[in-house]
Order: C-alpha cells, then sequence, then structure tokens
C-alpha cells in the first residue's frame, strides 16, 4: 500500500476527467538567486508548471508519449504495446508521418503514474464526445486510454499539406476514453466552432483540433490570384462540412514557451 500527499501549499489538482487529473504548482518554491527575477515575472503572469497524474486501477490501462513517464508509485508495469514485427513497422511509419514518438509506452497495474511537468497548457478531451473522432495538431498528443484508438489520416489533398505549412498527415483519436493534449493556450480561451453543413475559413495554423468528419483544404481568400493579392490575405485554411473545431485565438507561439523546467 502506498500514501502519496499530491496536494500542498504550492500544488494542488485544478482538472479532472476519468483516469486523469492535472496538477499545478501554483508557484514554483525551488528558486535559486540566478532565477529568482524571472519566477517572480513568471508567477505574477500566471505562468505555472502543471503535471499529469494517470490512475491505475488494474482494469484499464494508459498510453503515453515517449519520455513523458516522470514517476510510478504501486504495482504498475510498463510495455512497449507492440504485438510483432508487422505492428511494429506501423508504428515506425505513423511516428514518421505524423511527427509523435513512433513508440508509445503503455502502462498497466494498480498504482498511479505522474507525467513530466511542463509549462503548457493540458487539456482533457472526451474523446466519445467527438463522434467519430477528433483529428490533433502535430506535437500536441500527451496520453490516453487505452480504450482510445490512434490512427493516421492525411489531408484532403497535397496542397493542404504544402500551401498550409502543415503536415501530409495527422494523428486521429476515436473510440471511447479521454485523450491529454498539450496547448499552447487555455482552454478557456480556445475558440469552440460547431459545423452544420458549413464551412470555416481561417487565415493562418490556428486550428488546435477538429472532428474528423470534416475536409481540411487549403483555398484562395478570394476566387482569383488578383482578389486574394489585393485582399492581403492569400491562402486560407479551410474545414468544410459538419463537426467542431477547437481554435486558438492566437497564432502557434509554441517557441515562447519551456516545455519543461
Amino acid at each position: 500500500m502506498y500514501n502519496v500527499k499530491l496536494e500542498n501549499n504550492v500544488r494542488k489538482l485544478v482538472d479532472s476527467k476519468g483516469n486523469f487529473a492535472v496538477l499545478e504548482y501554483m508557484r514554483d518554491a525551488s528558486v535559486a538567486p540566478g532565477n529568482a527575477e524571472s519566477e517572480y515575472y513568471m508567477q505574477r503572469m500566471g505562468v505555472h508548471r502543471r503535471q499529469v497524474v494517470c490512475s491505475l486501477t488494474g482494469n484499464n490501462k494508459v498510453v503515453i508519449q515517449a519520455g513523458a513517464m516522470q514517476w510510478i508509485c504501486g504495482d504498475v508495469q510498463a510495455t512497449t504495446g507492440i504485438k510483432g514485427a508487422g505492428d511494429f513497422l506501423g508504428k515506425i511509419v505513423k511516428g514518421a508521418v505524423t511527427k509523435e514518438s513512433a513508440i508509445k509506452p503503455e502502462y498497466v497495474g494498480v498504482g498511479s503514474l505522474v507525467l513530466e511537468p511542463t509549462y503548457k497548457y493540458l487539456l482533457l478531451e472526451d474523446v466519445a464526445s467527438w463522434g467519430s473522432g477528433l483529428v490533433v495538431e502535430d506535437g500536441m498528443f500527451l496520453a490516453c486510454d487505452g480504450t482510445v484508438h490512434r490512427s493516421v489520416v492525411s489531408r484532403s489533398s497535397f496542397s493542404s499539406a504544402i500551401a498550409g505549412g502543415e503536415g501530409l498527415f495527422n494523428l486521429c483519436l476515436n473510440g471511447t476514453g479521454v485523450a491529454v493534449l498539450e496547448s499552447n493556450v487555455p482552454r478557456e480561451e480556445l475558440i469552440e466552432i460547431e459545423l452544420q453543413n458549413d464551412v470555416l475559413k481561417i487565415d493562418g495554423n490556428m486550428a488546435v483540433c477538429w472532428s474528423s468528419t470534416l475536409q481540411f483544404t487549403v483555398e484562395r481568400s478570394t476566387k482569383t490570384l488578383l482578389g486574394s493579392a489585393t485582399s492581403g490575405e492569400g491562402l486560407v485554411n479551410v474545414y468544410r462540412g459538419s463537426g467542431k473545431v477547437l481554435m486558438s485565438p492566437v497564432a502557434n507561439t509554441s517557441s515562447l514557451y519551456m516545455a519543461t523546467h
């Protein structure tokens, strides 16, 4: 038996869903003279470290991004999740095209699994609520329940990848369970847009995730090249059909964030 006290006057649990909870450090107590000034202003601006805590009961399995585990407590074992040579090759190909780690460790047993801290925001998404599935931006996946199926989907056309500054493939999550995504923007600032046989056009790479039922293309903002040039918009990312899009109100600023402390 074990007893771990996660919450105290420095850190507290701020969100939970299913087998996952988010632990947030309200202030950094381990401050050295060399970084005291930056830590002070980070705290004033609400920049906090966060960690994912995964609960394992013996009846569930958790899949995480490679290298994300920080510590484990209890009778918990890790496996590669590889079911043979063909499965290994498939995971290598899937990792190469989605820019995710090829092998994602799977943890089973009874206990707690705590992931590495991050300064990014952690989104707990109920995969079933997205219907047939959700497509996530490259590098956002952190963890999920073992009941969540992971597959690769391609863009609607090569122009979508080249002109839109996107990769040709993305990770698609479907099934039941919770997925944990890393975001540069807090959940309350994300704009949720529901489409019913309609079209959403975004000037820039600001969609965080979207329903797999939506068709993604890159198109000119107006019908002619001259019109696009004079409008100053050029090409836009277009999501067409019925489904949901989570969109950031600002452009991707991942270079300004530190992944870990």
